[in-house]
C-alpha cells in the first residue's frame, strides 16, 4: 500500500476538523436548529484552533508521560530481576483506570492549582493501563526460541531489549498507545471544569447557559480530532 493511500483517513478527518474549526460561523444556521430559543449559537468566547491546539498540548503532554512511565514500568517488571512487582505494576495502572478521572481532579487541585497540571495528571493515571498491559503483552508474547537464539548470538541484555524485544513487539505496544491516546482526547475535555483550556470549554459553557449549539460544537471537534489521530496511528501502526 503507498504512503499517500495510508494517510488519505487521516487526511480527510484532519481536513474535516480544519474546516470546521476555521468555517464554524458559516453554520449559524445549522446550530440555530437545535438551539433555536438561543441569542448565540457560536461558541466565540475563544477561537476553535487556540482550543484545538491547547487540547492537544494537554493531551500531548499527558499521553508521552503515560508512554515513558507505562512502558518504563512493564520494560522492568520483565526483566529476571523485577518480576516479584509485576502483580503491584499490573494493579496499579489498573487502579488508574478505574479511579474516576473527576475524583483526580478533585485531589489534585488542592496540591497543583486550578488549571492543566491537574488534568495532565488525571489523564496520565488514566492512560496507563493500555500502555502498561500492551507493553506487557508484547514482551512475554515473544517465543523463547528467539530469546534463546539472541543470547547464544552473545548479545547483551540491553541489546536483547533493543533490537529484539521491543521491534517485535512493537505493533502491540503501538495498539495500547494509541487506545490510550484515544481515549485521553476524550477524557482531556473535563479539565475545562477546572480551568484548563480545552475543548471543553464550549461544552461546558453549553451546559451552563443551556445552549446544546456549544456543546455539539465541543462534542463534534473532539469526535473529529480522536477520529484523525485514531486513523493516523492506524495507518502507521
Amino acid at each position: 500500500m503507498s504512503l499517500a493511500r495510508r494517510l488519505s483517513a487521516p487526511l480527510v478527518w484532519a481536513l474535516l476538523l480544519a474546516a470546521l474549526m476555521l468555517l464554524m460561523p458559516l453554520f449559524e444556521e445549522v446550530f440555530r436548529l437545535v438551539a433555536p430559543d438561543t441569542r448565540a449559537v457560536i461558541y466565540q468566547r475563544d477561537s476553535f484552533v487556540s482550543l484545538v491546539a491547547s487540547h492537544l498540548l494537554v493531551v500531548g503532554v499527558a499521553s508521552l508521560c503515560a508512554i515513558v512511565l507505562g512502558m518504563g514500568a512493564a520494560i522492568l517488571v520483565t526483566r529476571s530481576w523485577g518480576r516479584d512487582f509485576l502483580p503491584l505494576v499490573s494493579q496499579l495502572a489498573s487502579i488508574g483506570q478505574t479511579f474516576p478521572p473527576v475524583a483526580v481532579l478533585a485531589l489534585a487541585v488542592p496540591v497543583l492549582g486550578f488549571g492543566s497540571q491537574p488534568t495532565i495528571v488525571a489523564l496520565v493515571l488514566y492512560g496507563l493501563l493500555p500502555i502498561v498491559r500492551n507493553t506487557l503483552v508484547g514482551i512475554q508474547g515473544i517465543a523463547p526460541g528467539v530469546m534463546e537464539s539472541a543470547r547464544g548470538m552473545g548479545m547483551s541484555g540491553r541489546q536483547i531489549l533493543w533490537q529484539v524485544e521491543l521491534p517485535l513487539a512493537r505493533p502491540v505496544i503501538v495498539a495500547g498507545i494509541r487506545t490510550s491516546v484515544t481515549i485521553n482526547i476524550a477524557t482531556a475535555a473535563i479539565g475545562s471544569t477546572i480551568g484548563a483550556r480545552t475543548l471543553g470549554d464550549p461544552i461546558i459553557a453549553g451546559i451552563v447557559n443551556g445552549n446544546t449549539a456549544f456543546i455539539l460544537q465541543g462534542a463534534l471537534l473532539i469526535a473529529l480530532l480522536a477520529l484523525c489521530i485514531d486513523s493516523l496511528f492506524e495507518r502507521l501502526q
